[in-house]
């Protein structure tokens, strides 16, 4: 199923007020909604719940000498350049360009293909999300609490155990087999296990609550720049191995982040100059019965309504293929949220079924030699039926983010280490002196 593309956002503010801008920061938060600008770190607005956007001094991309994601370090929220092998890779298809008659098909690779140069070792581009923050964290004397579907936990576990920065990660019981580590686990993880009858959004809430307790910080969600930023070089990697923006994007989405963070560092090469001066369509995908964003956007409107858009939702998160994809309170339509990023990139959402994303990622690892996972997937199987229904033209510039695969190379080349719960929570209203 596919969606017009015929929606208006309102229009947001981009007024600026005069202020004194301190000349040795590397960048400012404006907000999304308001315009307000912000000199120190934070999470939100004073005035309104928009998305914070990091505003970076530097407005040409320079490249760093190093590895992985650090080579993008003038727009990530850093001071330090972080030297890890870790980052996005891009390639240009053959065989799936091939199979779909596209001509410029280029893959967003985010896991372990050493082949390809993707040294991503938990399989997953949430590592992209968990180095920028932990690194951004790493001197606030706090532990870091937050909660995750299973592959952001193994990120940040991952990377807790490389720092040792104390991390508190709440997980749902449908995340436990997501939590393995390429590495034996490190004292500095504090894994909490939900119960089985809890999901993402029940995670968010108890992390919520952990967050508030002395010595504790929230980690941020979608709200943390670095998060978004550290996403959104999928698209920078993309634009600079093109020499172009790309005219459409692919990815699957739960909260979204990552389309929002795709629309801002999109935004950025727009204003660097040498990239082109059109946003990418967005192409972001849902996976069925669990469709939310998917519904809201059909229907034209900025809110979900949950009675309409979630009945049910634990039901229908239990049938998801790529449960992952799960979020019940997606950062959709805030200002900065999913629903302006699609309306400013005239883009398209779709609703994949499960029979479509299994095959999906059947044909992916036929065809490029590499198995993915089921969110993987689901952006495959939305390529599929953009071309089927001429979405996409045959010579566009395309790019499909593969958000995670390789487990099959990392098994080989390091084995997996699972993670053990350090405590167990029935529900998101536990006392917490039961969990820390």
């Amino acid at each position: 199923m596919t969606i017009s593309k015929s929606i208006c956002c309102e229009s947001i503010s981009t007024h600026r007020p005069a202020i004194s801008i301190p000349q040795d920061r590397k960048y400012d938060l404006i907000c999304s909604g308001c315009n307000s600008a912000y000199f120190e770190d934070r999470l939100k607005c004073d005035s309104d719940n928009g998305l914070l956007r990091t505003d970076y001094r530097n407005k040409k991309l320079e490249l760093k000498n190093v590895l992985g994601i650090g080579k993008f370090h003038d727009w990530l929220p850093l001071d330090e350049i972080m030297t890890t092998d870790s980052g996005p890779v891009t390639y240009r298809s053959s065989e799936l360009a091939q199979y779909l008659g596209l001509s410029n098909l280029f893959i967003g690779f985010n896991g372990y293909w050493p082949e390809r140069g993707a040294y991503i070792k938990t399989c997953s581009f949430k590592e992209l999300e968990a180095f920028p923050t932990l690194s951004r964290f790493k001197n606030s004397g706090k532990s870091l609490v937050l909660a995750s579907a299973g592959n952001t936990a193994r990120a940040f576990a991952h990377v807790s155990a490389m720092t040792g920065v104390d991390v508190y990660i709440v997980v749902p019981g449908s995340g436990i087999s997501r939590m393995w580590l390429p590495e034996e686990p490190t004292d500095s993880i504090h894994f909490i296990q939900m119960g089985n009858n809890c999901d993402y959004t029940d995670s968010i809430h108890l992390a919520e609550r952990l967050s508030a307790a002395p010595g504790m910080q929230a980690e941020g969600g979608a709200r943390n720049v670095a998060r978004r930023d550290g996403m959104g070089t999928v698209m920078l990697d993309a634009a600079v191995f093109m020499k172009r923006i790309p005219d459409h994007y692919f990815q699957a989405i739960g909260s979204g982040t990552g389309g929002i963070a795709a629309w801002e560092a999109s935004l950025r090469l727009i204003e660097d100059g040498r990239f082109g001066s059109s946003l990418p369509e967005l192409h972001l995908s849902q996976n069925l019965p669990f469709v939310p964003m998917f519904n809201a956007w059909k229907d034209k409107r900025r809110d979900i309504v949950k009675d309409i858009d979630m009945p049910e939702p634990k039901r229908l998160i239990h049938e998801m293929y790529a449960d992952i994809l799960s979020n019940r309170e997606p950062p959709y339509s805030v200002p900065g949220g999913v629903y302006d990023a699609l309306c400013a990139s005239d883009g398209t959402m779709y609703a994949i079924s499960n029979s479509d994303a299994k095959n999906a990622v059947n044909l992916f690892e036929e065809l490029e030699g590499i198995d993915i996972f089921p969110p993987a997937g689901v952006a495959v199987a939305s390529l599929i039926e953009a071309v089927d229904s001429g979405k996409v033209k045959k010579d566009d510039h395309i790019v499909l983010n593969i958000t995670g695969g390789g487990v099959k190379r990392v098994e080989q080349d390091y084995g997996i280490c699972k993670i053990k719960p350090t405590a167990h929570a029935q529900n998101a209203n536990v006392p917490l002196d039961e969990i820390i």
